[in-house]
C-alpha cells in the first residue's frame, strides 16, 4: 500500500551541492560566510533594514521580544489559534500573553477581538499568519498605532504568501520566519528576524551569539581579541550548513510555491460539493503559502474515526494547529470560542509540493468514505 505523507520537504542534488560547498569551506558553524550572505539575502528580498539567521522561528519570536523591551509583567496580545510558540516567547521573558480570537473564516487574529483586549498593562500584539495565510495587517496596524504598541508578524508557516501585493515577512516592523521541514523553504530546521529598524537587528543578532557577537568575524581579526560577556545571551546561530541549503531553497520558492498551489486548487475542485467539510477560504486582497491543507469538518462528524481510516489507508493526516488558551501551560481563564471550534473541528490532509494529482485523488476519496463512516445521524436519517 502505497503511504502519502502529511508533510515531505523539497530537497534534492541542488541543496547537496551547496552543503559539499559548506564541508569544503571549512566553517559548519554559526553566522560564517554562508550564514551572512543568507542573510543579504533575505534583507534585499524583504527590504527591509537587516535578517538575523537563527536557529528557529521560537528564537526569533523570543529575540523580537527582547529587542522591543518586553519585560515582566507587560501584556502582549498573541493570536490564540496558533501553534503556541508566539505565547511561549511572552512567557520567557515573565509576560502574560491575551490570547485573542480569531476569525471564522481565515483562522487569523480577530482585529476586532484584539481592540477590545487593549488594557493599561498592554504593549504588544503578535499576529500569525495562520498555516500560510496572511492576518489582517490593515486593520492591525491602525489599532497598534492608535494605542501606542509594538506589532510582530509571526509569519513561520506564510513564506510566498502576499497581503495587498506586500511579501508575508514584510507586514510588520518585525516579522519572523520559520525554515522547519514542512515549510515552503526548508533547512529541517531553521528561522530568521526580519527587522526594519536595523537596530533591532543588531541587537538580536548580539543575543544570538551567547551576547558577545560573531566569532566568525572575532577569528579573522589580526591579534588575540577576547570577548567579554556584558550580558546574557543565547545560542539562537544557524549553522552555515543550514544556512547553504536555504539560499538554495530561497531561490526555489516560486517553484515550490506554484505546486504547492496546483495541489490546493485540485482539493478544492474535488471537494467543492462535499456537505461534510468546508475547504480553506482565501480573502482576494492576499494569498496563501499553503503550508498546511486545512478542511473544517461538519460538527456531525467524528474526527477522530475519520484520522483513523485515514492512517488506515497510509494517508497522513493531523488536527492542524492548537487553541492556545486550551493549553494547561497558560492555565488561561479567557474564552476564544471560534479558536476552540476550529481546533476540534479542523483537519490537515497531505499538502506539499511533491504531492502527485492520483495522490491528491487517492486522499480526496478515502476522505470522502471517512466521512460518511463517521458521521452522525441529522435529522432523523443517516448521512450518506
Amino acid at each position: 500500500m502505497e503511504t502519502i505523507p502529511l508533510v515531505q520537504a523539497s530537497l534534492g542534488e541542488q541543496e547537496l551541492a551547496a552543503v559539499a560547498e559548506v564541508f569544503s569551506s571549512g566553517w559548519p558553524a554559526g553566522q560564517g560566510p554562508w550564514g551572512k550572505a543568507l542573510e543579504a539575502e533575505l534583507a534585499e528580498r524583504y527590504g527591509v533594514g537587516d535578517a538575523v539567521a537563527l536557529s528557529n522561528c521560537g528564537a526569533a519570536l523570543h529575540l523580537s521580544l527582547l529587542a522591543l523591551g518586553v519585560a515582566p509583567g507587560d501584556e502582549v496580545i498573541v493570536a490564540d489559534y496558533t501553534f503556541p510558540a508566539p505565547a511561549h516567547a511572552v512567557r520567557y521573558l515573565g509576560a502574560e500573553p491575551v490570547f485573542a480570537d480569531v476569525r471564522a473564516d481565515t483562522g487569523t487574529i480577530d482585529p476586532g477581538a484584539v481592540s477590545e483586549l487593549v488594557g493599561p498593562r498592554t504593549v504588544g500584539v503578535i499576529a500569525v499568519d495562520t498555516v500560510g495565510v496572511p492576518a489582517d495587517y490593515t486593520e492591525l496596524r491602525a489599532i497598534t498605532d492608535r494605542h501606542g504598541l509594538f506589532l510582530v508578524e509571526d509569519a513561520a508557516c506564510a513564506v510566498g504568501a502576499t497581503y495587498q501585493g506586500r511579501q508575508a515577512g514584510e507586514l510588520a516592523p518585525l516579522a519572523c520566519l520559520s525554515f522547519h521541514g514542512r515549510k515552503g523553504a526548508t533547512s529541517g530546521e531553521g528561522g530568521a528576524l526580519l527587522a526594519a529598524d536595523p537596530a533591532h537587528g543588531a541587537a538580536a543578532r548580539f543575543r544570538a551569539s551567547f551576547g558577545i557577537g560573531s566569532i566568525f568575524d572575532q577569528s579573522r581579526v589580526v591579534g588575540l581579541p577576547v570577548p567579554v560577556f556584558e550580558e546574557i545571551g543565547y545560542n539562537y546561530k544557524l549553522s552555515d550548513i543550514a544556512a547553504a541549503i536555504l539560499r538554495v531553497q530561497l531561490g526555489r520558492i516560486g517553484e515550490l510555491l506554484e505546486r504547492r498551489r496546483a495541489v490546493a486548487a485540485r482539493y478544492e475542485e474535488l471537494l467543492a460539493d462535499e456537505e461534510l467539510l468546508t475547504v480553506p477560504w482565501v480573502p482576494e486582497d492576499r494569498t496563501h503559502a499553503w503550508q498546511s491543507y486545512m478542511v473544517k469538518l461538519d460538527p456531525s462528524v467524528d474526527r477522530e474515526g475519520v484520522a483513523a481510516d485515514l492512517r488506515a489507508q497510509g494517508i497522513g493526516c493531523g488536527h492542524g494547529t492548537w487553541a492556545c488558551h486550551l493549553q494547561p501551560v497558560y492555565e488561561s481563564k479567557r474564552s476564544c470560542p471560534v479558536s476552540a471550534d476550529l481546533f476540534h473541528r479542523n483537519l490537515a490532509v497531505p499538502m506539499h509540493a511533491e504531492l502527485t494529482t492520483d495522490q491528491v485523488e487517492r486522499t480526496v476519496e478515502v476522505l470522502r468514505g471517512a466521512l460518511r463512516a463517521h458521521a452522525r445521524p441529522r435529522g432523523g436519517r443517516l448521512v450518506g
